[in-house]
């Protein structure tokens, strides 16, 4: 890989090592060491098979982005080892990593850069819609959310309106390229926009967040199984609070714009947890390690094996007809 992308993905996996350590310390070490030694550890294949579920229908909403932008004939075993070696790009800093999906798949079929680009922000945003779907009844029964909750949904909403209203968006788009500097990315602009239409149709939209709710579900039921194998109790009101901490630390996790959302996301699980199911500090800290480990690190590690057997095409430097950096501010 270039060794921009390597200084930044060993700066988020650094930086996740500090989260995990930190959390130790803030949650006390010996009471979190207590409560993972006495974890039901025969549980974990089915908390696996939650983050897999997650991940499999999550592949089928990025197969059929790839599908709707003019890419249908990409065999789905290429087109999943893509999907797969994107999971270490969400913990580089910035998120910047994201866009190389953009310079794979660029490589690969001849997608356009803009193109590629615009299909990681569809998936981002509806994955955001459909935790948002998951989180509705935490918010309800917990109006402390609502306000978050409320502002997230504006502006995720807002992006695949405005991307429907044509004359407004070519507006913008014009006044866009009359800017000093910006005109010789013209073409790529409209090819942004061009796919963001295309893939932010209601019909679309509705197929893909429906995929994602039912995705991001299952991390909720990883989430109450851990919980379970902790000795909280089981039952229907366990089930939604597991649920509900997961989405809703996700949303936490991916506006604060952290690599993996790193930090963020852990405090918000945790701090969630004692509050919600009243959890001692240990207790809380020991299933935010357990549910991180088998979702996020579960996946940075699968991805990471993709790369040691992908070849050549996983190691090229990037040629995008947008600077990359600037990119990854809009998918932060």
């Amino acid at each position: 890989m270039n060794s921009s992308l390597r200084r930044r993905l060993l700066a988020g996996l650094l930086f996740g090592f500090l989260v995990i350590l930190a959390l130790f310390l803030i949650s006390d070490i010996r009471q979190v060491s207590e409560r993972l030694t006495g974890f039901n550890w025969f549980l974990l294949p089915l908390i696996l098979s939650g983050t897999l579920f997650n991940y499999g229908l999550r592949f089928l909403k990025w197969h059929y982005y790839l599908g709707l932008v003019g890419n249908g004939a990409l065999a789905w075993r290429r087109s999943l080892k893509l999907f797969i070696a994107g999971f270490p790009l969400a913990v580089t800093p910035g998120k910047v990593g994201e866009a190389m999906k953009a310079v794979w798949l660029k490589r690969e079929t001849g997608t356009p850069f803009s193109t590629g680009v615009t299909i990681v922000l569809a998936e981002r945003i509806s994955d955001g819609l459909a935790v948002l779907a998951l989180s509705v009844l935490g918010v309800i029964a917990y109006p402390r959310y609502w306000t978050a909750f409320a502002i997230v949904l504006a502006a995720l909403l807002a992006v695949v309106l405005l991307s429907q209203i044509q004359p407004l968006a070519y507006r913008i788009l014009n006044m866009i390229e009359r800017l000093p500097g910006l005109s010789r990315f013209s073409q790529s602009l409209r090819q942004f926009y061009e796919s963001t239409r295309v893939l932010f149709r209601p019909g679309p939209t509705l197929a893909a967040v429906m995929l994602g709710s039912t995705a991001w579900f299952g991390e909720g039921l990883a989430m109450y199984v851990i919980l379970i194998g902790l000795g909280v109790p089981t039952g229907l009101e366990t089930l939604i609070l597991a649920v509900f901490t997961l989405s809703f630390s996700t949303i936490i996790g991916a506006v604060s714009a952290l690599p993996g959302g790193l930090g963020a996301a852990e405090l918000s699980i945790a701090g969630m947890l004692s509050f919600l199911l009243g959890l001692d500090s240990g207790t809380a800290g020991a299933a935010t390690l357990l549910i991180r480990f088998a979702t996020l690190w579960f996946g940075v590690g699968l991805g990471l094996l993709v790369w040691t057997r992908a070849g050549d095409w996983l190691l090229l430097e990037p040629e995008p007809t947008i600077p990359v950096d600037r990119v990854s501010n809009t998918l932060a």
